[in-house]
């Protein structure tokens, strides 16, 4: 039975009155309410009245919501109870393809496997990435239709990610749009209208064409003098240099993790953007007669967009935590959605603020040792891009309804239509 049968033939709390619904009857992990983009009135209604809620069906089996800020803080904070294994998402992995991934790994493999590729992304290569970047978002802003509507997810988001992926990988430029396909596949649901039909087909895929094309890049990267690509770094770290041949599902899964990680969460981001400023024109208003706030705007695009709507954790041993019994081996969703429009933390936190006074105080990278390596890069990616925008367009207009994700983890969009106006 396909998952969205499976969600459907439960009792959907699409439509309905988050007041109205019964907390015992609560189960906002269903797909439908953030395509809708309607899951905020349940969120808030558990922030205030049952903080830690337990789901006891869902498509996902029973689970416990976690909604505040400080709450999921906390649990980040403590690996040691709260662990990343088996898996980060609500979706339990799929028997035939319990990939292995370094995020859903605890310490010490965690940390040596991050250490190896983390310095693709730091400071020092970061700041020689700049010129690139500035470079690429020129070349695709100069290209953009003016006077038509067009999708700004194909033509920019995806477009702009999808070169930054192929410069980390050092993967062949001229097919860097597999990378984007790969990423949705990994993370689409199964459907009729879906990128794949099937979990089967997701395998196949995923196996039949992403692990060959990166193990022959591993296998000519182990043969050459050490690069600072994320492909190079694994062959030579020594924590994950005979990964492909000894551990090939786990090398599958960390691709998959950096894949994913550098594509959905950044393209989206980048289309949340142009969307809060046509939401809010007087922000977009003080945008244009200051450049200069893109600087602060950048962080509370990627908090308002929250681009990962959770994460999970799985209990290590029996714990009271907030007034709640734990069993071992319950799952935990921390609800970065929710914990981001918590006004116990974020002032005013459904306002859309680009000079806000903190405005990188916000949950959608993580927290603790999980917390994404990639952060900066993400943010950089859109400070640049901004950059440019401004010192071509007047305005970026929305000019038709987004449409959302069908996704309980990826809080993103298939589509913005848009025109650009030039100065």
């Amino acid at each position: 039975m396909s998952a969205i049968i499976r969600e459907e033939a439960r009792n959907s709390m699409l439509g309905k009155d988050p007041l109205k619904v019964p907390l015992e009857d609560y189960d906002v992990s269903q797909r439908d309410l953030f395509r809708t983009d309607t899951a905020w009135g349940f969120f808030d209604r558990l922030r205030e009245e049952e903080p830690i809620h337990y789901c006891k069906d869902s498509e996902f089996g029973p689970y416990w919501s976690v909604t505040r800020f400080q709450d999921i803080m906390d649990i980040e904070g403590n690996p040691e109870v709260f662990s990343s294994e088996p898996t980060i998402t609500i979706e339990d992995p799929i028997d035939e393809f319990d990939v292995s991934l370094f995020i859903a790994m605890d310490e010490p493999a965690h940390g040596n496997q991050r250490r190896t590729v983390q310095s693709a992304v730091a400071p020092r290569n970061l700041a020689n990435m700049e010129d690139f970047i500035r470079e690429q978002a020129g070349i695709i802003l100069d290209s953009l239709p003016v006077g038509e509507t067009f999708n700004w997810v194909d033509k920019v988001s995806i477009e702009l990610t999808t070169i930054m992926l192929a410069t980390l990988f050092d993967f062949p430029m001229e097919e860097r749009h597999k990378l984007t396909y790969w990423s949705d596949v990994a993370m689409t649901t199964p459907g009729p209208d879906a990128l794949v039909s099937s979990d089967e087909e997701r395998i196949n895929i995923m196996m039949g064409e992403c692990a060959p094309a990166f193990m022959k890049l591993w296998q000519q990267r182990a043969t050459e003098p050490p690069k600072f690509d994320l492909i190079s770094l694994m062959a030579h770290g020594e924590e994950t240099k005979n990964m492909a041949t000894e551990r090939p599902l786990e090398f599958i899964g960390n691709l998959m993790l950096l894949i994913v990680g550098g594509n959905d969460t950044t393209r989206n981001s980048i289309s949340g953007s142009v969307l809060f400023l046509n939401e809010n024109p007087e922000q977009y208003k003080k945008l244009r007669e200051n450049h200069g706030l893109v600087e602060t705007m950048v962080p509370e695009i990627i908090r308002y967009q929250t681009p990962l709507t959770h994460m999970r954790r799985t209990v290590t041993k029996d714990i009271t935590f907030g007034g709640k019994e734990f069993k071992k081996d319950d799952k935990v969703i921390l609800w970065y959605i929710s914990g981001n429009r918590d006004d116990r933390v974020i002032d005013r936190p459904y306002e859309f603020i680009i000079d806000r006074e903190r405005p990188r105080y916000h949950l959608s990278f993580g927290f603790g040792i999980h917390r994404c390596m990639g952060n900066r890069l993400a943010e950089m990616q859109l400070r640049v891009l901004w950059e440019e925008i401004l010192k071509r367009f007047e305005k970026i207009e929305l000019v038709g309804d987004p449409v959302r994700t069908y996704s309980t983890i990826i809080k993103g969009y298939t589509e913005l239509p848009v025109r650009v106006h030039p100065l």
